[in-house]
């Protein structure tokens, strides 16, 4: 690994665990030039998965935007980075078991409200309010209705 501090390539592992419920390696290095310690991560490679737009586009799978989608629906509530992580590491763990190259947007959004759902209501809603382009206030209100129900049917 090279050094992003001062790109020298020779270095020491100073910390190795474990990460992602065994599917990836963290390792925390120290570069021998400079002294400057950084994260590494390494995981096995995977097949790339497109994602199929509503106008029909197809881009590459991209964690970082799911990763930011739910981090903005769980803005200023009680659900950690490390819940987040895990929740996403849960649907890509879903795309690789089902073996499809190509998911459309609407199956991967409903990942997420799936996930989202067992995890926050306040960030559920948050998430299908963009998710589902709610048109008025009435379908907003017929989501909170339900959810509403579904916690009265629960106790």
């Amino acid at each position: 690994m090279r050094c992003p501090s001062c790109g020298h390539d020779d270095d020491r592992v100073i910390d190795s665990r474990a990460v992602r419920e065994g599917r990836a390696v963290r390792r925390r290095r120290e570069c021998l030039r400079c002294g400057e310690r950084y994260t590494t991560y390494e995981g096995w490679e995977t097949r790339p998965v497109l994602v199929v737009k509503r106008d029909g586009r197809r881009v590459a799978y991209d964690r970082a935007k799911i990763t930011t989608g739910i981090a903005k629906a769980c803005e200023k509530r009680p659900v950690s980075l490390e819940q987040i992580e895990i929740l996403v590491d849960s649907i890509e763990q879903d795309l690789a078991r089902s073996g499809r190259r190509e998911v459309p947007t609407g199956d991967l959004g409903q990942k997420v409200l799936e996930r989202l759902h067992e995890v926050d209501d306040v960030a559920y809603v948050r998430f299908a309010s963009v998710y589902r382009s709610f048109q008025d206030v009435h379908e907003f209100l017929e989501l909170l209705q339900s959810l509403q129900q579904e916690r009265e049917n629960d106790r």
